[in-house]
């Protein structure tokens, strides 16, 4: 590792509502997909670390949920996952939609479950830096001067970054916006070194975002995926085993499908993203497992994996 000082390096934390693109940033970020993705709200479940490096700085982003309220234990799970990452970071990014009306109001961060980003953002003594994110949906660009202008009213961004993270539009521009806000010191990762989660992690991640794309609202929000097995061979290639669970039994046939043919989908199209990302063959085998309401209790939780 580095013992280099002049450089600057921390933790930017990204914060947002659902489907602000927060994991589409971090995949844009690095370069690489190492981060579920799918226009279905809630699809990321877990805090994600991403590591970039430039010349003059290490910035580690810290992929969040997306804030959202609800009364059953994964709810609350994910929303604690993002309001602690908020806590424990250098600097604070919150990401807005800027396709969104509603995220575009006067008094948008005063409102539903964006009162408890603002205040936790309130609360922080860590710089924060705000990214309208897809402008390139937004058809009246007028729109983004006065929205710039109420934003900036509130005093407490260090900058305001209009971007696209899908298009990559101005990305590059953020990470040294937040880079300058960074304490200076050593870099905190070694340099090669991209996530700091576990390759049967990021299977699992992509197993459920092929999940999310291939069912869309089909896919019933209380399903986790678990790699019971990730077995680098001596071929080079890795086999992968893992398990979709369901509270239902009627659900167990929504991602089976008929004839399994739905299952198998699944299986392949993760299979094709896995590899891409181990940079091997990749095989991968899939079961459907039901857990009873695994998703309204803390054990259910730790069961799939989050806690």
């Amino acid at each position: 590792m580095s013992d280099t000082i002049d450089i600057r390096a921390g933790f930017c934390a990204i914060l947002g509502l659902p489907n602000a693109g927060k994991s589409t940033l971090l995949n844009a970020a690095l370069g690489k997909k190492i981060a579920a993705v799918s226009p279905k709200p809630q699809t990321t479940r877990n805090r994600i670390v991403g590591i970039v490096n430039r010349p003059d700085a290490q910035v580690v982003f810290v992929d969040t949920p997306g804030v959202q309220h609800g009364h059953n234990a994964l709810r609350k799970y994910m929303l604690d996952e993002a309001l602690a990452a908020a806590v424990d970071c250098d600097v604070a990014l919150l990401m807005l939609d800027a396709s969104d009306p509603r995220q575009r109001a006067e008094d948008a961060l005063e409102r539903g479950a964006a009162v408890e980003l603002w205040q936790a953002l309130a609360r922080l003594d860590a710089p924060a830096i705000c990214a309208l994110n897809k402008v390139d949906r937004l058809r009246d660009k007028a729109l983004l001067l006065p929205w710039i202008e109420s934003l900036s009213r509130l005093g407490r961004f260090e900058e305001i970054v209009p971007m696209s993270a899908l298009r990559g539009t101005n990305v590059p521009e953020l990470i040294a916006a937040i880079a300058r806000q960074l304490p200076p010191g050593p870099r905190l990762f070694p340099e090669d070194m991209v996530t700091d989660r576990a390759e049967s992690f990021l299977a699992a991640e992509l197993i459920r975002e092929q999940l999310y794309l291939q069912l869309g609202d089909e896919l019933p929000y209380a399903s986790a995926v678990v790699v019971e097995q990730f077995e680098e061979r001596s071929g080079g290639d890795v086999a992968i085993y893992a398990v979709i669970y369901v509270e239902r039994d009627s659900q167990r046939g929504i991602v089976v499908g008929r004839g399994g043919a739905r299952i198998k989908e699944v299986g392949q199209r993760a299979r094709a993203e896995i590899a891409k990302v181990l940079g091997c063959p990749v095989h991968v085998r899939l079961h459907v497992k039901v857990a009873p309401e695994w998703s309204s209790e803390p054990r259910g939780l730790r069961k799939m994996g989050y806690e």
